[in-house]
């Protein structure tokens, strides 16, 4: 088996058939296998998935996005996993090119493509490693989106980087990622104790400390219809990537104490501030 396709469902019967067809036509001629993990969707994502002939694994709960790869991982046999959110859309030859990368390139744990937001626009999905002021000037924070040329956000998101070029990366988002499985063998699977958000830069961070690297390969392109940054979300989405921003500092960046308290405290302020501003959409 030449690959296999691990995709996350939580209630994503909106996108998931338009996911599903794009992987078949996006192979080319690799053998794929596709299994389909659902978090306990009540919209009818698992019907979609299988009338669109994915292979489903039903987890019975909401497991969190990390958890649910990793299951998705050891039901499946292929030299190379796809990891791939069920709202993103594989160009023809996106996989070949992604395949044919981690063959010219053994040492590569990680290869990811260019990943185009829905109106057609680079999204920055390979950054650098995150820093203690990344909370602030992430691709949404307000000092970004109010100073986007400041050079903390351009720093962390590769802005100054036209995305038309193979690089190795820090690391790359977790929307769509091949991963080597020896890779996986060796360093492990993601780090379940992130429910959601933060798991990707924390795999590439362990991958690239065990001396494998991450790289973004330009001829291999998806579409991501991303929505989480409009409007409102659910407050369980923001404590949690807030969570997994103070679990990733403490795993990579341990400092002090007291530096570690002002940081902590720092992302949970911004925490209270972006659900007063959720609360304010409804």
């Amino acid at each position: 088996m030449d690959l296999s396709a691990v995709v996350v469902t939580y209630n994503s019967r909106e996108h998931i058939a338009a996911c599903l067809r794009s992987l078949a036509g996006a192979r080319g001629a690799l053998a794929m296998e596709v299994v389909v993990v659902d978090n306990a969707s009540a919209d009818g994502s698992v019907a979609e998935a299988r009338a669109a002939g994915a292979r489903v694994v039903e987890t019975g709960d909401n497991l969190g996005y990390a958890r649910a790869v990793n299951r998705g991982t050891r039901a499946t046999t292929g030299e190379f996993v796809l990891v791939l959110n069920p709202d993103c859309v594989v160009a023809p030859g996106a996989l070949v090119a992604l395949h044919a990368w981690m063959r010219a390139n053994p040492r590569c744990a990680i290869a990811a493509p260019r990943i185009l937001n829905t109106d057609g626009s680079v999204e920055f999905s390979a950054r650098s490693f995150p820093t203690h002021l990344t909370f602030l000037f992430n691709r949404y924070s307000l000092a970004t989106r109010l100073w986007p040329g400041n050079p903390w956000s351009r720093r962390y998101l590769l802005s100054d980087w036209d995305h038309a070029s193979d690089r190795a990366v820090d690391w790359v988002s977790g929307a769509c990622m091949l991963v080597r499985r020896s890779a996986i063998e060796q360093v492990g699977g993601m780090d379940e104790a992130y429910f959601m958000f933060n798991e990707d830069v924390d795999w590439c961070h362990a991958m690239k400390r065990a001396g494998w690297s991450v790289d973004f390969v330009a001829a291999a392109e998806i579409t991501h219809h991303i929505g989480a940054s409009k409007g409102r979300v659910s407050d369980n989405v923001i404590l949690e990537r807030h969570r997994g921003m103070i679990h990733y500092f403490r795993k990579y960046h341990r400092t002090n104490p007291v530096l570690e308290s002002l940081a902590a405290g720092a992302i949970l302020l911004r925490a209270r501030l972006m659900l007063a501003a959720n609360a304010l959409r409804r």
